[in-house]
């Protein structure tokens, strides 16, 4: 029987330059993915509408059987096409640095990658406010919550109200290791970010639709689909103690995915993606994921945002 384990994705490894890591090859891959999906429906209703048509001969229904199929497929996968393209502006993708020195001046205190910042690890966040603030996973950004060397950074891509790409050093507001989430600031102007919608996980049921958005090994922007496989799990927090009320999805989660919003067919967060079991000494996911509740996080972030600490550490 093979051994599981559970993986807290976030030490993701850079993909080799030669590979592209930008969205392009995953929306490629996910339109792939679409279109043999939509050969094998297609040639199975065929096949279904041959089959019946010999049953019980009614040659008017075969063909608008068939255009009924395909354009049920394509509506669901335009839905699925707009639900990205509504969300994803609102993702981050985030890299932890460190540098061999620590830097003198301003102008060295710059985020490019050169001999002095080494890259160790990627993760995800998604845009909480119109300030600037994003909510990502508390062991994506846990060396910068807690150093005390002055050497690590923390990078923030994303894409602006207008579509560019920007990159800002994200500051730690806050951050409670219990739940695993962390808040980061960046300066930006309000017009300049898309915060996510939030959405509840009150009424949320098992088998309905979910997708991830997230920068899993680096590539960008990566949606992945599948559905909510179980509600009021508990997994382990990085400080060891159990994170109650989890959501389980079999929307695949891998590492630098940690910190990524999991979201609704409305386009509303209704989770933070955090951990993956995976098969013992492979590090490939096992399609057994969980995400945060976003009710815990609408809980917990403003007081981070306010305080940096979560409510029972101030007393």
């Amino acid at each position: 029987m093979a051994k599981l384990g559970i993986l807290m994705c976030t030490q993701s490894p850079i993909p080799p330059h030669q590979i592209p890591s930008s969205s392009s090859g995953s929306n490629s891959n996910n339109t792939l993915c679409l279109t043999k999906r939509k050969s094998l429906i297609f040639t199975s209703s065929l096949l279904t509408s041959y089959l019946g048509l010999h049953q019980n001969p009614n040659p008017s229904t075969f063909p608008s059987a068939i255009a009924q199929e395909v354009d049920e497929l394509d509506q669901e996968e335009n839905r699925v096409v707009q639900i990205f393209q509504e969300t994803s502006s609102s993702v981050v993708f985030i890299k932890d640095l460190e540098l061999t020195k620590i830097p003198t001046s301003s102008a060295e205190n710059s985020l490019a990658e050169d001999e002095n910042a080494k890259v160790e690890g990627t993760g995800s966040g998604f845009i909480w406010d119109k300030f600037g603030h994003i909510v990502t996973n508390y062991h994506v950004v846990s060396k910068l919550a807690t150093d005390r060397s002055g050497l690590q950074r923390c990078k923030v891509s994303l894409v602006d109200s207008g579509g560019n790409n920007i990159t800002r050093e994200g500051k730690i507001v806050g951050f409670d290791p219990d739940y695993d989430l962390a808040v980061l600031k960046v300066d930006a102007l309000e017009n300049e970010l898309k915060p996510a919608t939030i959405g509840t996980s009150r009424e949320l049921h098992v088998g309905q639709s979910c997708f991830a958005i997230g920068n899993p090994y680096g590539y960008e922007n990566t949606l992945t689909t599948g559905v909510i496989s179980g509600l009021g799990r508990e997994i382990p927090s990085p400080n060891g103690r159990a994170i109650r009320g989890a959501i389980q999805t079999d929307a695949a989660i891998n590492a630098g995915n940690s910190g990524g919003p999991l979201i609704d067919s409305y386009g509303h967060v209704i989770g933070v993606n955090t951990a993956t079991f995976t098969r013992k000494g492979s590090g490939i996911s096992s399609g057994v994921n969980f995400a945060i509740p976003i009710d815990t996080a609408v809980r917990i972030v403003p007081y981070l945002i306010v305080y940096g600490t979560p409510y029972t550490d101030r007393f």
